[in-house]
């Protein structure tokens, strides 16, 4: 008969020798090879369990675990992974990573030292990312004498700070790790507790589910091995299936029933959650990698506006606005962070007011995607209710994000389809509508070129806009000052307006610094195909700074005007601009013809 197989979390602060506890549950266990457990002895002879898992080299020097450490082991009842997470608060992301997977939790607390922020810390992360069930490992008790009373005292406290975070099933045993005591053997040190051991916790812990729920399938693969099948791969995510059974896919909504259920051991009469199988539909529709299949008549929600819990994973801080893209299960869409509801003190759960995340923060934000996705929130389901960001120009993953709800305005706001549309307009105005982005540093000459194209395209008949990067600010982006993120938010609203602009039929000249390459990809995609032009006004640091007309640099390198492009703020070069201007080479009225001349046959 096959075992369970129980994903296992360890976590605890700095020193509550967590390490030595887990290396004696796998040691007692019978879970460390002979070789291994020669390695790890020390001169006296006496093994250093601690060392089964500190495995890298940083973390033997300074004494504490960084990297997360897997290890498989099994006993008479239950099959086990377990991961060793690091304490230290500035690892909290490796922590959340090993914590999204896991079933229960053993969180350990020095009995010397009660509860610490790091065990607020790691226990508000635990019920975050959907663990329930919590072993409390009371650790060093041969410290404190064995003390009922204050091994008592430690528990209640715990029990107290669960039920403020979700935590439902909570278990606390008294333990030495140095000793294994209460490890896997019961200790004669510890005659007045009568509960299990952490071994016979973790072999009979009930972990299952409540309801099975209905169907959910998130399409992985679209199978086609030959012409006449065509089928679609997937973990069952929840639920069971049957031939026969009527099925919804989402996002579209069309319906069909099951036809076969295909493994490579033969067809099955029914599957359930956790199998991994091929359904074919009784009806050719169309289904996606990314789709869902959902029972037809309890299907999930789907939407594009979400308020999520974001636990921030990059060194760089996360930047409103900016364009990222996110993952769900099988389905990839472009999305931004809109605003940050708040910061989460996880010491405190005290919500503080910011308008970034840095690496480790988790704030409550909202997110809002190109396009709708399937979702269920992270609380009921962890396939359909965990999603990630990734940036778009290092294909890093940079967030990790569970959705709390849907927010309402992604229902009740529908686009509204108008009679009148960007075709008419451009024909009524006999032009095509082109979006002109001059990009540069402060005093590149931008806005001198961009006015000198203005009047020459004005001049011969056009119908244009300039929107200048200092004049929107005196308007509609007076709210903003000069940070990364208030520079990110300036030119999404400028890149909203521009697009409504062309929409309308006009040529539209952008005169803005616009620093980040990411953002002037945004402005580009947010454009229809062809209708975006980048011009990079590239003028040297030192020809700008010795203009300085408006006496900036000099304020800037004064220390007098921070976060200023080109000193202390960064400015990305266009790597591959569409119009390169060499603004030290050319005069503006010589820039001015090679772009008109550039852009002749768009117009």
């Amino acid at each position: 008969m096959a075992r369970d197989l129980i994903r296992l979390i360890t976590c605890g602060s700095v020193d509550d020798g967590k390490s030595t506890l887990i290396g004696r549950l796998l040691h007692d266990a019978g879970a460390v090879p002979e070789d291994q457990l020669a390695a790890i002895s020390t001169s006296s002879g006496e093994p250093d369990f601690s060392r089964l898992f500190d495995g890298l080299d940083a973390e033997r020097e300074q004494g504490i675990t960084i990297d997360v450490a897997y290890r498989h082991f099994e006993t008479a009842g239950r099959r086990f992974i377990l991961a060793d997470t690091p304490g230290h608060p500035q690892y909290t992301r490796n922590m959340v990573t090993a914590a999204s997977t896991a079933d229960v939790a053993v969180v350990l607390i020095d009995a010397r030292n009660g509860l610490l922020s790091q065990t607020r810390r790691h226990s508000y992360l635990v019920g975050l990312m959907g663990v329930r069930r919590v072993l409390l490992a009371v650790n060093k008790m041969d410290l404190v004498g064995w003390s009922r009373e204050l091994f008592e005292e430690i528990a209640a406290d715990y029990r107290a700070l669960a039920a403020d975070l979700g935590l439902t099933e909570i278990t606390a045993v008294p333990v030495s790790g140095l000793g294994g005591d209460n490890v896997v053997s019961r200790s004669a040190n510890l005659p007045w507790y009568d509960g299990p051991t952490l071994l016979e916790w973790l072999e009979t812990t009930n972990l299952a589910d409540a309801e099975p729920g209905p169907l959910r399938m998130p399409v992985q693969w679209v199978n086609r091995p030959d012409a006449d099948f065509r089928g679609y791969a997937g973990r069952i995510a929840a639920g069971t299936v049957r031939p026969g059974d009527a099925v919804r896919v989402l996002p579209s909504g069309r319906t069909s029933t099951i036809d076969r259920i295909v493994t490579m051991d033969g067809d099955l009469a029914e599957a359930a959650s956790g199998q991994s199988v091929t359904l074919t539909l009784a009806d050719h529709l169309d289904v996606s990698r990314g789709d869902v299949l959902a029972a037809a008549d309890v299907p999930p929600p789907v939407a594009d506006q979400f308020e999520i819990d974001l636990v921030w994973m990059a060194d760089a801080p996360l930047l409103p606005g900016r364009a990222y893209v996110v993952k769900l299960g099988a389905a990839t869409v472009t999305g931004q962070v809109t605003d940050i509801r708040h910061r989460v003190n996880v010491e405190t759960l005290e919500p503080l007011a910011a308008r970034t995340l840095e690496l480790n923060d988790i704030g409550v934000c909202h997110l809002h995607l190109d396009a709708p996705l399937t979702f269920e929130p992270y609380a009921v389901s962890r396939d359909l209710g965990g999603l990630i960001l990734i940036d778009r120009q290092t294909n890093e993953t940079v967030g990790a994000g569970l959705i709390r709800f849907a927010l309402r305005r992604s229902a009740n706001v529908q686009w509204q389809a108008l009679d009148v549309g960007r075709t008419e307009r451009a024909g009524l105005k006999r032009q095509k509508p082109l979006v002109l982005w001059f990009t540069g540093l402060s005093g590149a000459g931008k806005s001198t070129i961009a006015n000198l194209v203005d009047k020459r395209l004005f001049a011969d008949g056009r119908h244009t806009f300039l929107l200048d990067g200092d004049n929107v600010r005196h308007g509609l982006n007076q709210d903003l000052g000069f940070t990364d993120a208030d520079r990110v938010e300036n030119i999404r609203r400028i890149t909203e307006v521009a697009r409504l602009m062309a929409d309308a039929g006009l040529i539209v000249l952008v005169s803005a610094i616009s620093p980040f390459a990411a953002e002037r990809r945004m402005a580009r995609e947010r454009m229809a195909p062809g209708e975006f032009v980048e011009i990079f006004v590239d003028t040297p640091l030192a020809v700008v700074e010795a203009r300085d007309v408006k006496g900036l640099y000099r304020k800037a390198r004064a220390g007098q005007l921070r976060n200023f492009t080109g000193i202390d703020s960064p400015y990305e070069r266009p790597e591959q601009p569409d119009i390169h201007i060499d603004a030290a080479a050319l005069t503006p009225e010589q820039a001015c013809e090679r772009i008109i001349e550039a852009i002749r046959d768009r117009l």
